[in-house]
């Protein structure tokens, strides 16, 4: 996250239905009622609470979103957050203790994915999560 420029801040005390754009960076605190397109880069503090989707560049989560997010670069989830809604990114950082609950698609290459069929191996595992440590 660059913390160079300026930071427009939604403050825990504000409620906002509507939808936010931002050329910038942006850290919201408060109730946001939609959505969130944003070039730079989001911060969604502890006490936020989003219904609604985000488009942005790179964002930190530590409070609630309820919607999609869709990050050119970068989704980061604390320990805090509660994710429900389907993630896109080319990198995912999710810390322990996180509630997320939707479809994750991560590529670092930001290209599209190739859909190649699965092994016969795979096909009969394909309900179990075979992630390494």
């Amino acid at each position: 996250m660059d913390n160079t420029t300026a930071q427009s801040v939604i403050d825990a005390q504000v409620e906002i239905t509507g939808t936010i754009k931002s050329g910038g960076s942006i850290k919201i605190d408060g109730k946001l009622k939609g959505d969130l397109q944003c070039e730079g880069d989001a911060t969604i503090g502890k006490s936020a609470v989003i219904t609604g989707n985000l488009t942005v560049n790179s964002v930190a989560v530590a409070g609630a979103v309820t919607g999609n997010i869709v990050a050119k670069d970068r989704i980061q989830m604390q320990s805090s957050a509660r994710v429900m809604g389907d993630i896109k990114a080319k990198r995912l950082h999710v810390e322990d203790g996180v509630t997320f609950v939707g479809k994750s698609e991560v590529n670092p290459s930001g290209g599209p994915v190739s859909s190649t069929p699965k092994p016969e191996a795979e096909e009969s595992r394909s309900g179990m999560f075979s992630g390494k440590k």
